[in-house]
């Protein structure tokens, strides 16, 4: 592992993380820089552990915490004629890599709680981590992911952290994602085991509810905002019919009342008026309507 080698590949893993903040996926989550990561840690680990078929735990930065990596150094004839198991993949005998290659590294991964951030496929929701595995040349590290020529049983995919509360185990579809971000569907032999004759990365999903509905709470919400706004309005117009119909009601009672005062003016006698001081004008009776009449005629 000359020093050249390793220089490009550090240059390799951090440039990619790189393009796949600044140009990459919206969400910036870019499954190609984070296996270039893998690789970089996994052969970092195999620099330190040199025991050849001895599966190894890689050591990822802090801020990646919820991922697990591991490695393993393998001959090719080894892993032809034995084949080889980790925790959650099992690569039976009669496998070769295509092209031939004398050793080889597997690097394995658990995406854990990062999965969704990585993946998704459209209409299904995941119900399991996705789980994968990368094989490539280890005396090249240059080289990339290794394609694999299986004439025997096919590699199996265990999830021992499937989502239990699905209970309908006819709705669960086993995924494959390409390098391409393309997604393939492939067999499942057991509730939590998936089949492929590739190497890649795999998970289990389940249909998911039909976007276009929304929840009956919202639909109720979405109701009661419209009776809310309805309500407004019949309240903002019946408001100005009251007005409008008090305004009619006061001027009428006050016309009424101008037309009682003026009758009662018109059948009342009229007074005479004088002048006060010159300036004040004030009524005058000008007749006395009860002439005064002594009670007795005696007047002493």
């Amino acid at each position: 592992m000359g020093s050249d080698t390793s220089r490009f590949i550090v240059f390799m893993v951090f440039s990619s993380l790189l393009s796949s903040v600044i140009g990459g996926g919206g969400s910036g989550y870019d499954p190609k820089a984070l296996y270039a990561l893998f690789r970089y840690y996994a052969n970092q680990t195999l620099a330190i552990h040199h025991r050849t078929g001895t599966l190894s735990r890689v050591s990822l930065p802090s801020n990646f915490s919820g991922m697990e990596v591991s490695v393993v150094r393998l001959r090719s004839g080894s892993l032809w004629g034995r084949g080889v198991n980790s925790e959650f993949v099992k690569i039976p005998p009669s496998v070769r890599t295509l092209p031939y290659v004398k050793r080889l590294a597997i690097v394995y991964d658990n995406m854990g709680n990062w999965s969704s951030k990585y993946y998704h496929v459209p209409g299904y929701s995941l119900v399991s981590p996705v789980i994968g595995f990368e094989v490539y040349d280890y005396t090249d590290l240059t080289v990339g992911n290794s394609t694999l020529n299986v004439t025997g049983e096919p590699i199996s995919i265990r999830f021992p952290y499937l989502d239990m509360r699905v209970k309908d185990v006819t709705r669960l579809k086993c995924v494959g994602f390409g390098d391409d971000g393309s997604v393939e569907f492939k067999n499942m032999t057991e509730r939590d085991v998936c089949v492929t004759e590739n190497a890649g990365h795999f998970c289990i999903v389940i249909p998911a509810l039909t976007p276009s509905l929304p929840p009956p709470m919202l639909e109720k919400k979405g109701r009661d905002w419209k009776w809310w706004v309805i309500g407004c309005v019949i309240g903002a117009v019946g408001l100005v019919v009251s007005v409008s119909v008090g305004v009619v009601v006061l001027r009428w009672w006050r016309k009424r009342k101008i037309k009682d005062m003026e009758k009662e003016s018109d059948s009342s006698v009229a007074l005479d008026t004088f002048w006060v001081r010159g300036d004040h004008k004030m009524p005058c009776a000008s007749m006395i309507r009860t002439q005064p009449a002594l009670e007795h005629d005696y007047v002493p």
